[in-house]
């Protein structure tokens, strides 16, 4: 056999080799995420199961309820409503609550969280009041809003700005921080403007900062909305859980849990959508590493 004919089968090989290795991982990525979504809907069925099973043989479910009674208070609610009007009206009241006070944490903190760490002076003199008032519980501050703003919206935007103003400012913050002071440097040697530093290279560098934020951010609205409203409320998922609680309806008590944790999945599903397409720069590693929880 030739050299010219040895040489082709050795590139034809390579080649179909590369076809093949592409082929097992599309295959591969397929398979585990087959994998990961049979894993995860067996533990649901195993630990619901488990948990209607015990409930009907062992356990009391006046205390503990079980999934049945859960499901057939969420239908109750879905299709004929609560004992203080439409669920929907309920769930409304908490998301325009959660969505307000998120929107206005959010830019409070990220302004802030960009000032501050831009600038090491205002940073050292603000820093003993954000801690101070980090250190609040969030409870007390929820207690104190219901006082000063009544029982209405304002005081449960209140306090879902608290908590969302601190898990996105600590992320701006760091975020401005971590700017490449070299890049800083070039800029303003080209005759860059403090305006425009900040705006061309200390915000673009600190976005994925501040969107990773988000994700925790708008779960800590929800707590918020319905942590407000559980303080004292006359509306809203918070509300209906309240009242499940002092009627010792657990049942009821879980299924505010679960529609807000829905809520709470549909709108990370649209925060992470976000996140996607303002950071199409970023290299994507979830082909090289495994995807966190």
């Amino acid at each position: 056999m030739s050299r010219e004919a040895v040489l082709t089968r050795e590139e034809t090989k390579v080649y179909e080799s590369e076809e093949d290795i592409l082929a097992r991982q599309r295959t591969k990525t397929r398979r585990r995420k087959r994998n990961i979504w049979l894993l995860r809907l067996g533990i649901v069925a195993v630990w619901l199961g488990s948990w209607e099973l015990t409930a009907t043989l062992w356990i009391d479910p006046f205390v503990y309820s079980k999934p049945s009674k859960i499901w057939e208070r969420l239908v109750e609610w879905f299709s004929i409503g609560t004992d203080f009007g439409s669920i929907w009206y309920q769930l409304w009241v908490t998301v325009e609550e959660a969505v307000i006070g998120f929107a206005i944490g959010s830019i409070a903190g990220v302004v802030l969280g960009v000032v501050l760490g831009r600038s090491a002076y205002l940073a050292d003199v603000l820093a003993p009041f954000i801690k101070a008032i980090n250190a609040v519980p969030r409870i007390v501050l929820a207690a104190l809003f219901v006082i000063w703003f009544g029982l209405g919206l304002p005081s449960k935007v209140a306090t879902v700005i608290v908590l969302v103003f601190f898990a996105v400012f600590f992320n701006a913050f760091t975020g401005a921080r971590e700017v490449d002071r070299n890049v800083i440097d070039n800029a303003r040697i080209l005759g860059a403007s403090r305006v425009q530093v900040m705006g061309s290279i200390v915000l673009p560098s600190a976005t994925s900062w501040i969107l990773s934020s988000l994700h925790t951010a708008f779960g800590f609205a929800l707590i918020g909305a319905v942590v407000s409203e559980y303080a004292g409320a006359r509306a809203g998922v918070g509300f209906l859980i309240s009242n499940a609680q002092g009627t010792f309806d657990s049942a009821g008590i879980y299924a505010g849990m679960i529609i807000m944790t829905v809520v709470a999945l549909i709108a990370e599903w649209g925060i992470g959508w976000l996140e996607r397409k303002l950071l199409r720069w970023r290299p994507n590693a979830d082909d090289n590493a495994a995807s966190p929880i």
